[in-house]
């Protein structure tokens, strides 16, 4: 191969000279024929694209061409040789060294054709090369920023070392937090150049630099994150995180968080055999790599046949292990990935349990001040609550009872609604440590309102019923006369956001108790109930009312239970309610002073109906 320093209009000469001379000579070649009709064919095209790149206004400018034409020349000048040698009859070496010497230069040729078509088919040749290698402005046309995006990497496929470096530097520039530049990239540029950047052949440098594009092109946008997958980046990431050093393992798996992003491709990970290359990571990788493995592993967890796989293989105690880890980051996404492991099923929250799983989510709700973190938390032990057992050992934790009661106060409404899910499971709870919460009593009721999130209503309904098993819950409760109001507003007909078995159940726990100071303060607590909660303080009366079927007849509803009806004094139209059984005895009260409230039999509603 020969050097030259002469300048790129000689050197095009020069090219242009010796195509048009081995076209026409390498026909009188007799020897290796279909050999020397390939290498003519691929001369011919050549020819067409130096014709176009001379046509070109600006090429003389593009520093690109300053290695591609010498080296174009040198592989002509390599072929020139090659015809002279096969044209002379005297001239003796072995057959299979001249197919070979063929074969090298018509691959030669091949690939320096592909970079004077890629140069030419990106326009680059066109443009001024001030205007090339300026970045454009956050305001430019997206048909500037799609040139620019073109030329980067045209520089990176055909470019020199540093050429492709810089090109490298300013890609990474470009797609610095802008996913209108990650998509255009996507759509400009050659994402499979880049994930062919990855092979462990790669120069180094190049190699790290493709990594942590390819991991923010995955995280910017939908769009270029499909992209990155479809060009079959996974599979190289995941070799790279297994036997690459630290720096290249910490981009790769940030990569790969990314792509698993979406559900759609992180099904793929198993068939890559990375779910065990993650584990390892989220073993004895630094706190960096760590934290994105579990995230990667937190991705897939969504996928049924992955948890299987992470019960399968050990990945459990790792995982766990990761929520005492000390990093906020990674013990989030841990709490995140425990929490889908303990919704699905008992042989998986068994694991998590035999880790001591429970007793670190309940370290890390005490010492996490984030809100994601403590959401997590509380949907994992809302999910290992359901086991009788756990249920029973958190009801004994007086402290965790009482933070559940302090987020149910002051929270999020997530966090609330979450709180109070895990509380209503908790009916081993002693009189103490219910004492201890009764004033979330008043949130409680407030929760009871709310139409979203679905259903919060039920739960702050268990959970306030829970606590007033207790006496002196009950006799605060009705001394608190805005949650009585709140109650009997709810009880109103014309309230249609609430249940009405919601605050029934409610008032049912205020009366199971029996206790008449309790029924005379919620009638003195309510003046806008009027009469009608006065028969409350009548334990054994008789009542006439009108049914359904307009017949008057004597109810007795000192000692009944399990349904519940609402009758109009002064109306034609009736509201009528129906518990289960086994809600207890059961007094409707109503805000409206018209409407008489009263307990009866499930007998003597049946009766009644039929008369």
């Amino acid at each position: 191969m020969h050097s030259t320093v002469a300048h790129p209009s000689e050197t095009l000469d020069q090219i242009t000279t010796l195509l048009t001379h081995l076209l026409p000579s390498s026909l009188s070649i007799k020897s290796f024929t279909g050999r020397w009709q390939i290498l003519r064919s691929k001369l011919a095209v050549l020819k067409s694209s130096i014709s176009e790149i001379s046509d070109s206004p600006h090429w003389s400018e593009n520093q690109l061409l300053l290695t591609l034409l010498p080296n174009l020349l040198s592989t002509l000048r390599r072929i020139e040789t090659l015809a002279i040698q096969c044209a002379d009859p005297n001239f003796v070496t072995g057959k299979l060294l001249m197919q070979s010497d063929l074969d090298m230069a018509a691959n030669w040729i091949s690939k320096q054709i592909d970079d004077v078509d890629l140069l030419l088919r990106s326009g680059v040749l066109k443009q001024s090369n001030a205007i090339v290698l300026s970045r454009p402005g956050p305001d430019s046309e997206e048909e500037d920023l799609g040139f620019f995006v073109r030329d980067l990497f045209t520089r990176l496929q055909i470019g020199g070392i540093e050429f492709k470096k810089k090109a490298m530097e300013s890609l990474l520039e470009l797609l610095e937090n802008d996913e209108v530049s990650s998509n255009l990239v996507a759509e400009e540029g050659n994402v499979a150049y880049l994930v062919h950047l990855l092979d462990l052949n790669a120069h180094p440098s190049l190699r790290e630099q493709a990594v942590l594009v390819i991991s923010i092109l995955a995280s910017l946008s939908e769009k270029a994150r499909k992209c990155v997958f479809e060009e079959g980046a996974l599979g190289p990431l995941l070799r790279i995180i297994e036997s690459s050093s630290l720096a290249f393992k910490e981009k790769a798996v940030m990569a790969v968080e990314s792509i698993t992003a979406d559900p759609d491709n992180a099904w793929a990970i198993s068939a890559y055999g990375g779910v065990s290359v993650l584990v390892d990571v989220c073993k004895s990788g630094s706190v960096v790599a760590q934290s994105h493995a579990i995230g990667a592993i937190t991705n897939m967890a969504s996928i049924e046949e992955i948890r299987i796989c992470l019960g399968e293989d050990g990945a459990v105690p790792v995982i766990v292990q990761l929520l005492s880890s000390g990093h906020e980051k990674t013990q989030e996404k841990a709490a995140q990935c425990v929490s889908i492991l303990a919704s699905s099923g008992d042989d998986l929250r068994d694991l998590i349990l035999k880790e001591r799983g429970l007793q670190k989510l309940l370290c890390l709700l005490h010492e996490s001040s984030n809100n994601s973190t403590l959401e997590h938390v509380l949907r994992a032990i809302y999910s290992l609550s359901a086991l009788d057992s756990t249920a029973q050992l958190l009801s004994t934790c007086s402290s965790f009872v009482i933070q559940l009661s302090e987020l149910i106060k002051h929270g999020t409404l997530v966090l609330q609604h979450l709180s109070v899910s895990v509380l209503a499971n908790l009916s081993s709870m002693n009189e103490g440590t219910k004492r201890a919460i009764g004033g979330c009593m008043g949130s409680l009721v407030k929760l009871m309102e709310l139409i979203k999130p679905i259903g919060i209503q039920e739960k702050a309904t268990q959970a306030l019923v829970l606590l007033l098993t207790v006496k002196s819950n009950r006799k605060d409760f009705v001394r608190d006369e805005k949650s009585v109001m709140r109650l009997v507003q709810m009880l109103d007909p014309k309230n249609e956001m609430v249940s009405k078995k919601f605050p029934v159940a409610v008032v049912a726990a205020i009366m199971a108790g029996g206790s008449q100071g309790c029924r005379k303060r919620l009638c003195k607590n309510s003046p806008a109930t009027g009469s009608s909660l006065s028969s409350l303080e009548h334990g054994g009366n008789y009542r006439k009312v009108t049914n359904p079927a307009n017949k008057e007849v004597d109810w007795d509803f000192s000692n009944c239970a399990g349904n519940c009806f609402s009758l109009p004094s002064s109306k034609k139209t009736h509201t009528w309610y129906h518990l289960d059984p086994k809600c207890g005895p059961i007094l409707v009260l109503n805000a409206t002073p018209s409407l008489l409230c009263l307990r009866i039999t499930t007998a003597l509603v049946t009766s009644s109906t039929r008369k």
